[in-house]
């Protein structure tokens, strides 16, 4: 997606430890016209496909993932990072290690809110290392729920994460790609 690469040239900043900061558009300030934008290609890429909810993790996929739902007129679940007073014990959970934070957090879907009738679709804004993602379908696959693919805004090629899952059959469709990223020489993406 055009526009999206040349938005993150343009307001990305690349911090040390291959850190990509897009507050200013995508998970802190959210550009909501470019929101919009990726919310039709993710629906343009898997149109077709049988969908019945969007799950993502809380926070920055929350806004993505309604974008999705919204065109494609389906609910949002997102795991919760932290179990709340009003979240009962039944839940499934599973552990995922943030890269952006380095550190595990444990998060929980009630279990009231997906079963083995849904048709998942996964949204994210960073594919790193894979473990969000991963977490996401292990939590799909303890409903009995069946993933239809992912949803990726913002992908490192360079890291492992997109690798291994396409590689145990998840399909996953990235907007843009990083091939390599540094301060000195900036951004190149995957064609």
């Amino acid at each position: 997606m055009e526009l999206l690469k040349e938005r993150i040239r343009k307001d990305g900043q690349i911090l040390a430890g291959n850190i990509l900061k897009v507050g200013n558009f995508l998970n802190h300030q959210i550009d909501i016209d470019l929101l919009d934008k990726i919310g039709e290609e993710f629906v343009r890429l898997y149109k077709g496909v049988p969908i019945t909810k969007v799950l993502t993790i809380e926070s920055s996929g929350i806004a993505i993932a309604c974008s999705v739902a919204h065109i494609l007129h389906v609910p949002v679940v997102f795991a919760k990072k932290n179990k709340t007073g009003n979240v009962n014990d039944d839940c499934y959970t599973t552990s995922v290690y943030s890269f952006t934070h380095a550190k595990n957090y444990n998060v929980i879907v009630s279990k009231n809110y997906l079963s083995p009738n849904d048709k998942l679709l996964l949204v994210d804004d960073f594919l790193a290392n894979g473990s969000a993602l991963s977490g996401l379908v292990d939590l799909g696959k303890q409903a009995g729920s069946t993933i239809q693919g992912a949803c990726i805004v913002i992908e490192k090629g360079f890291q492992e994460g997109g690798k291994l899952l396409r590689d145990g059959g998840l399909r996953i469709e990235s907007l843009a790609i990083i091939e390599k990223m540094s301060p000195e020489e900036g951004i190149t993406f995957r064609d």
